[in-house]
């Protein structure tokens, strides 16, 4: 059954698997005040739907997401009010990929056509990415006489692709396409545009057929560990981890499959 939203069409499946479209399409999906809340309603049902194990995230018709909406998000145009109320448009755009981050389920990201600023920060905070052919990505904020790193660019992408190609992209706001962003690492692949559902799905199943509590605790270990101070932090995590999950039913029944 899927959820009711105006800008957002998300559909749940019997396996696990919860596909969020966003849903303008005659703006390329940029980002609206609307779609903004919504993205944000969806994370919030996400953290406490256990059912929900795995996410496809994609943009409907020829592109991903064209960035914010500047003709409807003031906090994002030339008509910042205050200091503070800029401040606080800002810290509710960007909380969402810290959302992305924290929920338990895994998000991939078809990516098709445009995915620039706030939809390439969507991307960039995915933690699987599959590229159409058709993919332009770009930092676009310092197109627009803004900084380049927004909504968690400057954290995610120099951690993905290096500090060179991060510098590059950032500082330029040049488009990277689908063959450089594969050889760079910002993607794990490339397809026909045709067949970037086929791909997630593809991906997704590979995801759910794993224990549930395995695939928590991989993303959690993920995330911290990217910024662990040292090599002893992160095995004492996977250490903690894998005592954690050998206590579930699941991994029982996984040694009685490999046996």
């Amino acid at each position: 059954m899927g959820d009711t939203y105006e800008t957002l069409l998300v559909e749940r499946e019997a396996n696990g698997l919860v596909l969020c479209t966003l849903n303008r399409p005659q703006s390329l999906n940029a980002m609206s005040p609307k779609l903004a809340d919504e993205l944000h309603l969806f994370l919030d049902r996400l953290h406490d739907d256990t059912a929900a194990r795995v996410v496809i995230l994609r943009g409907a018709g020829r592109a991903f997401c064209a960035g914010l909406d500047l003709k409807e998000n003031t906090s994002a145009g030339t008509a910042r009010n205050s200091v503070s109320s800029g401040l606080r448009g800002q810290h509710k755009i960007a909380e969402l990929v810290i959302k992305m981050r924290r929920v338990a389920q895994p998000f991939i990201a078809l990516v098709q056509g445009a995915a620039s600023g706030g939809g390439f920060a969507l991307a960039l905070a995915s933690d699987i990415r599959i590229a159409g052919e058709s993919a332009r990505m770009n930092a676009a904020f310092i197109r627009i006489g803004l900084g380049a790193c927004d909504i968690g660019a400057s954290y995610f992408l120099p951690r993905i692709v290096g500090s060179s190609v991060a510098a590059e992209l950032l500082l330029t706001g040049g488009f990277i396409e689908a063959p450089r962003a594969l050889a760079t690492g910002l993607v794990s692949r490339v397809v026909p545009d045709a067949e970037l559902e086929k791909a997630g799905r593809e991906m997704a199943e590979n995801i759910l057929r794993n224990s549930p509590v395995g695939v928590r605790l991989t993303k959690d270990c993920l995330n911290w560990s990217i910024d662990a101070p040292t090599l002893e932090a992160a095995i004492a995590m996977e250490d903690r981890n894998q005592i954690l999950a050998s206590q579930s039913g699941d991994f029982r029944e996984g040694v009685k499959a490999f046996l």
